[in-house]
């Protein structure tokens, strides 16, 4: 294993929450419902307000035909059907290790916190520190993602390029999606 490899094992093994940027965090979440494998909602557990989330700065495969998928499908040159295979393997990831019930807290930068359908864009971190979106790119799940700028960008992007090359996640199966 080569130096920036280890560097980036010993990196990936410590996704701890960290501030990127000038950010808004909301705690006392707890996920409703596992949407796919980059979107849930979360509801605020003394107001009861519920919000769609959509993790800022990954992408997962889609779960259903849309335009995204077709986009996917234009982009990746991999037929429909397999992409939606992968967007399944994705949202059942995601709901294993954080299913409907478990507490999070979101960050949201700034300036960068609602999309173009109204999502709130958050990094999502459970009890543990851990951070959803790092996660799911490190296993492989979802990819580094630039539609949306974000702080930790770069960081997915290095993270990303570790997944694919020691083939975790859907990239044992595809080279990309």
């Amino acid at each position: 294993m080569q130096y920036a490899e280890i560097q980036l094992v010993e990196r990936s093994n410590m996704m701890q929450f960290k501030a990127y940027g000038q950010a808004i965090i909301k705690t006392h979440l707890k996920i409703t419902k596992v949407v796919d494998g980059d979107g849930i909602f979360v509801m605020n557990i003394f107001n009861k307000q519920e919000e769609e989330i959509r993790f800022l700065g990954i992408d997962a495969p889609e779960i259903k035909r849309s335009k995204k998928l077709h986009q996917d499908e234009r982009e990746t040159h991999l037929p429909g059907q397999l992409l939606l295979s992968l967007g399944y393997q994705s949202k059942t990831f995601l709901n294993t290790i954080a299913p409907a019930g478990t507490s999070v807290t979101i960050e949201m930068e700034k300036s960068n916190s609602i999309d173009s359908y109204g999502r709130t864009l958050a990094y999502v971190f459970l009890a543990d520190g851990t951070c959803l979106n790092e996660l799911m790119i490190s296993e492989g799940y979802a990819k580094a993602y630039s539609k949306y700028y974000c702080e930790a960008l770069n960081d997915f992007q290095i993270i990303n390029t570790f997944a694919r090359n020691n083939r975790r996640g859907h990239y044992k199966t595809v080279s990309v999606f």
